[in-house]
């Protein structure tokens, strides 16, 4: 075989293999894609059964309860008391979530994870929220993945801790469904609540979730 037929022969594989190879990256590409997503999804799945789980327990007062959180005039508390949601205060415009409720009589978890006892209260009121700020420790003007969704709790003091729950968060948006009726008779109030996620690159999702309140009027 001359040296010319095996330049032919080589250039015919290269443009032969030369789709399939394409084909592959391509296909390589999307897995890593899919994976990223479906990573994201996991994390914002995460994310939203915390916050889910604290807007149905927001207001909850156990019947034992003799205290009631009154102010100084001797009055009941508005409502915003249980569950308050600040418009804008967050990383690139990130909404933010506050619940507060009293202690049940069986064990009860907090957005870290740590056991709700009296000691973990304010008020005789536990507290969790949920807010997006940016990463610790990134120097200002470095690229960052996203902003850190942040979960606000007790210590063993009463004080107010910030705990990181995930990063790759973007925003938090949440926007009750219901607002025209939230004072009135009505059992549930609505809210949406919505995650942006992203890796930092190409993958940005929007993620939303619905969840209603249960001790609420």
């Amino acid at each position: 075989m001359s040296l010319l037929e095996c330049l032919v022969g080589i250039a015919l594989c290269a443009l032969l293999l030369n789709p399939l190879l394409k084909t592959s990256a391509d296909l390589v590409i999307k897995q890593i894609e899919h994976e990223k997503s479906q990573s994201l999804i996991s994390e914002a799945d995460r994310a939203f059964e915390l916050i889910g789980r604290a807007i149905r327990i927001a207001g909850y007062r156990n019947i034992q309860s003799k205290v009631l959180p009154i102010n100084k005039s001797g009055q009941l508390k508005k409502e915003n008391i249980f569950l308050d949601v600040e418009k804008k205060v967050g990383f690139r415009g990130s909404d933010s979530l506050t619940v507060r409720h009293e202690l049940s009589n069986g064990v009860g978890f907090d957005c870290v994870g740590n056991a709700i006892t009296a000691e973990r209260t304010k008020s005789h009121l536990a507290l969790q929220g949920f807010l997006v700020d940016r990463q610790a420790g990134v120097p200002k003007g470095k690229k960052v993945n996203g902003g850190s969704l942040i979960c606000e709790s007790l210590d063993r003091q009463g004080h107010v801790q910030n705990t990181t729950l995930m990063n790759g968060v973007n925003g938090l948006l949440i926007e009750e469904l219901n607002p025209t009726q939230a004072n009135t008779n009505m059992v549930q109030r609505l809210f949406k609540v919505t995650l942006q996620m992203t890796d930092g690159a190409k993958l940005n999702l929007d993620l939303e979730r619905t969840f209603a309140t249960r001790n609420l009027l």
